[in-house]
């Protein structure tokens, strides 16, 4: 199976590259031979390749900067994936889109299902929402993913953040009232290549829609946290200490949603995808962390 994902640098991109062996080839697309805002040179980009499916991952993912740079954000996070899913259409491709938790308002008080009510509080959760309804109008053959916290070996995100910052501190404070699930990278690959395999083979109508793609459990910021410096002095030795504190006493330009947390029934029951416990795959990530040069983590 050849997958073409779109987002060289994603934590997802590159968690899928991860997995390029044996009978599964993945290929990530991006700039310079990719524009997302150049519609024709994304049908020819993808139509060179010959994938089996194509995995709409590109996007922009600063949200606090996309409350001023709303055009960027809807240009890419929109329209750039309307153009992968409109190329996808003409080579008759299935396409599989990564969303967020944030088209949610995180008002509701139990975990959201994917037929509840969307309502997101800031530009990127928008231009996100935005760019599921873009997909889904323009190819019926999609299934658009909404994960939720994503951290990896990769890039730049919250287990990152952390252990960067307890290298010079000995308390950190962290928000206690935003709940979710944190979610692997890896583990959002993994259940990616499921996904597409059956998408590759099965033309049932169930199997096409919006699905939550989470990882199992929840926490909030705060506990996320503990749990990974609690790795950190299990595998190092050091010691660093979590202060709980409110959204309001960390103020950011872009709302976030109190409650992020993902019911993913639905996947588990049409794909058959499980996601492993959260805290599993954390611990795998923070060590896997700690045995890299310091200069990596």
């Amino acid at each position: 199976m050849r997958i073409a994902v779109t987002g060289k640098s994603g934590q997802v991109t590159s968690a899928l590259q991860a997995l390029n062996a044996g009978d599964i080839e993945v290929i990530a697309i991006g700039r310079p031979e990719l524009d997302l805002l150049e519609p024709s040179m994304v049908r020819e980009t993808i139509a060179k390749l010959k994938p089996d499916v194509v995995v709409s991952s590109a996007a922009y993912t600063a949200v606090d900067k996309a409350e001023s740079d709303q055009a960027a954000a809807f240009a890419i996070n929109r329209d750039g994936a309307r153009a992968i899913a409109v190329a996808a259409t003409e080579l008759s491709l299935p396409v599989i889109h990564l969303s967020t938790d944030y088209v949610f308002d995180g008002d509701k008080p139990e975990r959201y299902v994917e037929s509840d009510p969307v309502g997101p509080v800031s530009v990127y959760g928008r231009s996100k929402l935005e760019g599921e309804y873009a997909v889904a109008a323009a190819n019926e053959n999609h299934v658009i993913l909404r994960t939720a916290w994503v951290y990896s070996t990769f890039g730049h995100n919250f287990v990152k953040t952390m252990l960067r910052l307890a290298e010079t501190r000995e308390e950190l404070s962290v928000v206690s009232d935003q709940l979710g699930c944190p979610t692997s990278a890896n583990d959002i690959a993994e259940a990616i290549v499921k996904i597409a395999d059956r998408l590759a083979k099965d033309s049932s109508p169930d199997l096409r829609g919006v699905f939550h793609l989470a990882g199992s459990g929840e926490t909030s910021w705060a506990g996320f946290a503990r749990f990974i410096l609690s790795v950190l002095e299990e595998k190092a030795g050091r010691r660093v200490t979590v202060r709980d504190i409110a959204t309001a006493d960390y103020p950011t330009a872009a709302k976030r949603p109190a409650n992020s947390r993902l019911c993913c029934d639905k996947l588990k029951r049409l794909y058959g995808v499980s996601m492993p416990e959260w805290e599993v795959s954390t611990r795998a990530a923070v060590t896997t962390l700690l045995e890299e040069p310091k200069e990596a983590v």
